[in-house]
């Protein structure tokens, strides 16, 4: 309704009826009409409504929702015809943070109020200030996986612990009490939380496990990962509504400052996610892998019970050479001085075993003489020729390296695929005992990253894996296992090894591995259980359905913190890898939503995606970009601009 005034020329604006529903009112109260003109600002608006509502009460959190455009009107001193608001408008006068149904990383639901106004990203910064969760850049929201419900668990409710009644603090350093952030410790209900918060929850029975979705396949894998949400947007432009259930992940796998002291909840939820990913078959492990896991498991949950991770301070000095290696870094540590470079890189040396598979040949293992130098192996027929021309040099660089390990069958073996201009060449070294695949495997590492044998991390990473083998083998010394009706072995590993063995033949294969770390403090098992689950061959990928340039077939993209990888689903394998480090630039055509990516040697790739947003894979290599910038930085202040112009697409721009 539009009622005009005739008067004078520039006399009064013409004004009108804006209709404005006040969700506060209740549902079936109907919507208010206030007289309005195209100068007036929203804050004029706001007034007007709040003084027609006749309702007296804290207004400060609400704003107004154009449900039509999709969008806040935040801008209180913005006017009606500036924000492009005319008659025919639909606005919505709502709190800008209402509850939310979060599932965490440990599979329990936590009702909590969230901002739906921010973008997404700040969003999850108020989210991790309540939970105590630091560096919450490397968290984000996805919209969870909808469960298959029988019949019979239709009056199931899943348990809520509900946090709606804490305040949304605004500092970022929580003032603790009793070891907890203080806003935790108001009631025993609250301190409940934080418990579940930060101590592991006891192991899932098996057919919990049973009822959750598995990925079957790497293409089941490109589905969970078209669910994250867009970071620059707001929760109510990307239609979530007030008690909507969302989960809460780490999305980005590069873990900044992670220290015990302060990260009681953030090393908890990480080991939960990485116990699932593990349990839901997520990521791939060998048996040996599996038993080790299931160990970890199986001695953590008995601390947890006996303990609270919050005054569990013990064994913390042994930690630092733990948390050193926790930490994913893009490329190794640039602490090679000058004088460093000018030095001669040390030289492996010794016999070694080369296999190089081809279809349709049966040839195995051949000894060889191997040098590495550098970021190369050469190798040659024997020592005597080591002086002369080698049968062939290896570049790792940007190579993928995998252990193809048996310990009890003495198989140490390094799986190597090699960048080609044809795609990838798979190659495997086979070592003669541990301390040999030690160095091995610790150089080959280093040198896909292109760091050489001098670089700092090498010994520690020989000793990491040296640690990791001893673990996985028999103890003979130590007394035999005790057999413990308690344990739930079923509830230790992955339905494939459920189904392949039974608990009696289970029990005493767990038992023997826990062996290896029965004496190790509640935080150095979670470290260790993160530090195994990094050292897997598909640790961090993510993965999408996309369609290269020119190419007729859909091909699957992996995404890491400091690689691409192209994924031939004919034949299940890496045939590319590009490494972030060799990146000039990258860019979408949010025209034809398509991402291109230039690299160093005049390499450039282009691809659509299929099941996904091409906002989302940009998203996420900018988002790994970002993250490798925090090394650089000494303060804990977050650099949000930074982050949306490598994340946001061209509206953040």
């Amino acid at each position: 309704i539009v009622s005009i005034f005739l008067g004078s020329p520039g006399s009064r604006m013409a004004a009108w009826d804006l209709t404005v529903t006040v969700e506060d009112l209740g549902p079936d109260a109907p919507p208010l009409q206030i007289s309005v003109t195209s100068d007036l600002h929203i804050g004029g608006v706001i007034l007007k409504l709040v003084e027609q509502t006749n309702l007296k009460k804290d207004w400060s959190d609400h704003a107004l929702w154009w449900e039509q455009k999709q969008q806040w009107l935040l801008r209180t001193g913005w006017t009606l015809d500036k924000c492009g608001v005319h008659a025919d408008a639909r606005l919505v006068f709502t709190p800008q943070h209402k509850p939310l149904r979060l599932g965490l990383p440990n599979g329990a639901t936590l009702k909590m109020r969230a901002c739906f106004s921010s973008s997404a990203f700040r969003t999850v910064m108020g989210i991790c200030r309540v939970l105590n969760l630091r560096h919450p850049e490397e968290l984000s929201l996805l919209r969870p996986v909808e469960e298959k419900k029988k019949k019979k668990d239709k009056d199931s409710s899943e348990e809520l612990y509900d946090l709606t009644d804490v305040p949304l603090t605004a500092g970022s350093v929580q003032a603790l009490y009793n070891g907890m952030p203080a806003h935790f410790a108001d009631s025993t209900k609250t301190e409940a939380v934080y418990k579940m918060l930060s101590v592991g929850l006891p192991s899932p029975a098996p057919e919990a496990i049973a009822k959750l979705y598995r990925p079957a396949s790497v293409v089941d894998k490109t589905h969970i990962h078209t669910r994250w949400l867009d970071s620059s947007r707001s929760l109510m432009q990307q239609g979530i509504q007030e008690n909507d259930k969302l989960w809460l992940r780490f999305k980005y796998y590069t873990f900044h400052d992670m220290d015990p002291k302060y990260d009681a909840v953030r090393l908890t939820q990480l080991y939960e996610q990485a116990r699932w990913a593990i349990l839901l078959e997520d990521i791939d492990c060998t048996e040996e892998e599996m038993m080790l896991f299931g160990a970890l498991q199986y001695h953590i949950g008995k601390l947890s019970l006996s303990q609270d991770m919050v005054s569990s301070c013990q064994g913390m000095d042994d930690l630092e050479s733990a948390l050193k290696s926790l930490e994913v870094k893009m490329v190794g540590d640039s602490n090679s001085t000058d004088m460093l470079e000018s030095m001669t890189a040390p030289e492996l040396n010794d016999y070694l075993k080369i296999f190089r598979p081809k279809r349709l040949t049966l040839k195995g293992y051949k000894q060889y003489w191997c040098k590495f130098q550098d970021t190369s192996i050469s190798y040659y027929k024997s020592k005597e020729d080591r002086y002369g021309e080698p049968i062939q040099q290896l570049n790792l660089k940007g190579c993928e390296v995998a252990p193809d390990v048996n310990v009890a069958g003495q198989k140490f073996c390094i799986k190597l695929l090699i960048p080609a201009p044809e795609g990838m060449n798979e190659i495997y070294l086979r070592c003669e005992n541990e301390k040999q695949y030690s160095q091995w495997m610790a150089a080959c590492k280093l040198a896909s990253k292109g760091l050489t044998l001098l670089d700092i991390s090498y010994q520690s990473e020989v000793k990491n894996i040296q640690t990791f083998l001893s673990m996985q083998r028999s103890n003979s010394a130590a007394p035999a296992a005790q057999t413990d009706d308690s344990i739930n072995t079923h509830s230790l590993v992955s339905p494939r090894y459920q189904k392949k063995y039974k608990p009696k033949q289970l029990t005493p294969r767990i038992l023997e591995a826990y062996q290896n770390v029965a004496q190790l403090s509640l935080t150095s098992a979670i470290l260790k259980f993160l530090q195994i689950w990094q050292a897997l061959p598909d640790f961090g990928i993510s993965y999408f359905m996309v369609r290269f340039k020119g190419s007729r077939k859909d091909e699957v993209l992996g995404i890491a913190n400091n690689r691409l990888i192209r994924i031939d689903l004919g034949i299940g394998d890496v045939v590319k890898t590009w490494r972030y480090n060799n990146m000039r630039q990258w860019n979408v055509n949010w025209d034809i939503r398509q991402v291109a990516i230039e690299f160093n040697g005049n390499i450039n790739i282009a691809f659509s995606c299929v099941n996904a947003d091409c906002k989302v894979v940009h998203e996420y290599i900018g988002g790994y970009i970002f993250m490798s910038t925090r090394f650089r930085q000494q303060s804990d202040t977050l650099n949000e601009e930074l982050f949306y112009k490598l994340t946001g697409g061209h509206e953040a721009l």
